[in-house]
């Protein structure tokens, strides 16, 4: 790395951190020939391709507000959208490549969108798996009442018609605590 002050090329790292949302180390260096130091960021570049064909960086401010817009008129808070964009950028970037297309985004929103409520869940899959036909909405809610285990699919009153599901509440999933949480 050159010294920005002396142009010398060569810095020695005097001491390294992740920042706080682990996307990036921060680095202070020391120049050995002028003896200023001064502060590095490094990150690594993670790249969506676009289904124009188009690259553009990853942005989890784009993932949460497509979220947002599934979850309009839900009850669930700018923290819990704030933390599924954090699982998110977590997820693809664990998957190791630095060039993703929008699809394997969309995957990685799935998931925990599933958990933090369902009819957020059925709104954006709907549109992420382009959905044409009141059949595919029907496909989508059965494989939602298996993955959850409610009842309903057999007719017998606690499906879509009904007010209340077997948690007591209207509908909405609840926003699942953090591993370790006390109970």
């Amino acid at each position: 790395m050159h010294c920005p002050f002396c142009r010398h090329p060569d810095s020695r790292v005097v001491d390294s951190r992740t920042t706080d949302d682990g996307t990036s180390i921060r680095r202070r260096r020391q120049c050995p020939d002028c003896s200023r130091r001064f502060t590095t960021v490094e990150t690594c570049s993670l790249m969506v391709v676009k289904r124009s064909g188009v690259t553009e960086p990853f942005s989890r401010t784009k993932v949460i507000n497509g979220v947002r817009k599934a979850c309009q008129g839900r009850p669930v808070t700018e923290d819990a959208l704030a933390q599924l964009g954090q699982w998110v950028e977590e997820a693809v970037r664990a998957t190791g490549s630095a060039e993703l297309t929008t699809h394997d985004v969309g995957l990685a929103i799935l998931g925990p969108l599933q958990e933090l409520d369902l009819v957020a869940y059925l709104r954006f899959a709907s549109v992420y798996r382009a959905f044409d036909s009141l059949e595919d909405f029907e496909a989508a809610i059965a494989e939602l009442r298996e993955a959850t285990g409610r009842p309903g699919a057999d007719g017998d009153g606690a499906g879509a018609g009904s007010q209340e599901n077997d948690r007591g509440s209207t509908g909405t999933a609840q926003v699942p605590e953090p591993a370790g949480a006390a109970d």
